[in-house]
């Protein structure tokens, strides 16, 4: 069983230096799949003027959740078969019963960290709060209490965001967490979370610079989105990867960034119009944000998880 003192082993990296070829054909794989992607949808309309497919969903929003965000998959697969490193320690065992409480962090923390995150979003800016939520209140039926619609949202996320949500983030937990980590960890654990961060956060600079997240009317864009970005993904991935090396799975990874998405836009719910996407009230907010950063800061300093170099057996 892992718990809070176990620092679970690596087999697969080496602790005397990281596997620099791996590691370039990974990213080589990853960054080029999402950013041919990105010049489609540029292409293609952009996520404004993107043309209707199936269902009726936008182009653009097809394919971002399917090639892009399985870009970092793909580069797993695509490196252990350009080279020759087989199908070991692909971490797809759920190891379930014996890190319950882990897969509970990874279902419950996300949304509490980012209501927090919200709540401090709205003292900071006590302007953008508003607390009868009249934006949110045009799609609600006539007389619904907004209590119960509120309830309903959370619970909707808690649900999703397990299942659906979860689903499309093992896409990328299975390149990010899952295979990179692991080739980074011979840098030691921290600095391999802390570099990590960053490469995951720069993944996303294609589609920030088409508006997505922050959209485009905040100062210094795109640049200053880039690197808010960074921001979170650093604070959350910390997150994320002290769950997989926690259990030595990707699947509470995969739960984690599913409850992530799952209610990171929850604080439009009591937003005004005009609030500044850059710091919030989303959890790619750098103030929304503050909370994820504080945890990844006493999980690095603290957990024994980050604390122990990766073994070799």
């Amino acid at each position: 069983m892992a718990t809070l003192g176990d620092a679970p082993t690596d087999s697969n990296a080496r602790a005397d230096s990281v596997e620099s070829r791996r590691v370039f054909i990974f990213l080589v794989v990853a960054f080029g799949l999402s950013g041919a992607t990105a010049l489609v949808v540029y292409a293609t309309g952009g996520l404004t003027d993107s043309p209707q497919v199936a269902f009726g969903l936008p182009l653009w929003l097809v394919l971002v959740s399917t090639f892009y965000m399985f870009s970092p998959a793909v580069a797993n697969v695509v490196t252990r078969v350009v080279t020759d490193e087989g199908w070991d320690n692909l971490r797809v065992r759920p190891a379930f019963r014996s890190n319950l409480r882990t897969y509970l962090l990874a279902w419950l923390a996300p949304g509490l960290l980012t209501a927090i995150g919200t709540v401090v979003f709205f003292v900071v800016f006590p302007v953008y709060f508003d607390p009868n939520a009249s934006a949110f209140r045009d799609v609600l039926p006539p007389g619904a209490p907004l209590e119960l619609v509120f309830g309903v949202q959370v619970l909707q996320g808690l649900l999703l965001g397990a299942t659906l949500n979860t689903v499309f983030a093992f896409g990328e937990e299975l390149g990010w967490r899952a295979y990179l980590l692991q080739k980074l960890l011979p840098l030691g654990r921290r600095r391999a979370v802390l570099v990590l961060g960053v490469i995951w956060g720069a993944w996303h600079w294609p589609i920030i610079a088409m508006g997505y997240n922050y959209g485009f009317d905040y100062v210094g864009a795109p640049w200053t989105g880039f690197l808010a970005m960074v921001w979170m993904t650093t604070a959350t991935g910390t997150f994320l990867a002290w769950l997989a090396l926690r259990a030595d799975s990707v699947w509470p990874a995969a739960l984690g960034h599913g409850m992530i998405n799952a209610f990171a836009g929850i604080g439009f719910i009591f937003a005004t119009s005009g609030a500044p996407s850059l710091l919030g009230p989303t959890v790619v907010g750098v103030v929304v944000a503050v909370p994820w950063v504080l945890l990844a800061i006493v999980l690095l300093i603290r957990s024994p998880v980050f604390g122990t170099s990766p073994s070799v057996r």
